[in-house]
């Protein structure tokens, strides 16, 4: 994966969505992990991502942590992508979800290695680089999976088996 060369030789890891083809998730999934990445949830039973919609029906950042700290078991990340909030509810993985590369900068100093952090949204070759520099832990694309080419197999050669 030409992404992940680019990562090469820094903290940062290339990671996986769950946007994949019907029927294709293990594959998909698959073929990344042989490219260099590393895939991040294979379903919703495999971290506990908190996003607006979550935090706003807990009633709050903190609520909605301590929430998901209660109900998932302790092997699970509690990932949040409100930054001081997330920050101050003792979330292990912060996601700066389609952020200026300023605002991410900005999020950097707020965390203050408090947190993992988690760049996600419009990661492409051109700007990677500048994502890296700030020390973010991982990048997430779902390009990997939902925008990777197909493969051309052809049926055009089957025959029946001689025994």
């Amino acid at each position: 994966n030409g992404v992940a060369k680019l990562l090469a030789g820094t903290k940062t890891k290339l990671l996986d969505t769950r946007k994949t083809s019907p029927n294709n998730r293990i594959f998909e999934k698959y073929a990344v992990r042989i490219g260099g990445g590393n895939n991040h949830r294979y379903n919703l039973t495999d971290g506990v991502l908190l996003k607006d919609n979550h935090i706003g029906a807990a009633g709050g950042v903190k609520q909605a942590v301590t929430m998901a700290k209660e109900y998932a078991p302790f092997v699970r990340k509690i990932e949040v992508s409100m930054v001081r909030e997330a920050v101050e509810a003792g979330a292990d993985i912060i996601m700066l979800d389609n952020m200026s590369h300023e605002d991410m900068r900005e999020a950097m100093n707020i965390i203050g290695g408090k947190a993992l952090v988690e760049v996600s949204g419009n990661v492409t070759k051109e700007n990677i680089a500048k994502i890296t520099d700030l020390g973010v832990d991982f990048v997430s694309s779902g390009a990997l999976t939902h925008s990777a080419p197909i493969m051309d197999i052809s049926l055009k050669n089957l025959h029946p088996v001689q025994e």
